[in-house]
């Protein structure tokens, strides 16, 4: 069960941690990585306790480039003629 309900928006980006982070009421800061997003991962935890909160996103702003792009035509190449 979540504590809270938390825009992305509303959390800050920690350089230092590579996170997304968000005041915990422990003190801490609760945490969810690019990479959890991009699996579609919703949940951020804080590390000093159990309370977890839902990340509210958009699931697509986080996809993977390589995914949207299989849809383009492979590159051409030369091919001499003899």
């Amino acid at each position: 069960m979540s504590y809270d309900d938390v825009e992305i928006e509303n959390m800050q980006w920690n350089e230092e941690l590579q996170a997304y982070t968000y005041p915990c009421p422990c003190g801490d800061l609760f945490q969810i990585t690019n990479e959890e997003l991009k699996l579609g991962e919703e949940i951020a935890r804080c590390p000093s306790c159990s309370l977890c909160i839902t990340v509210i996103y958009n699931a697509e702003d986080f996809a993977d480039n390589k995914s949207k792009n299989n849809l383009e035509p492979p590159k051409r190449q030369a091919v001499a003629v003899a």
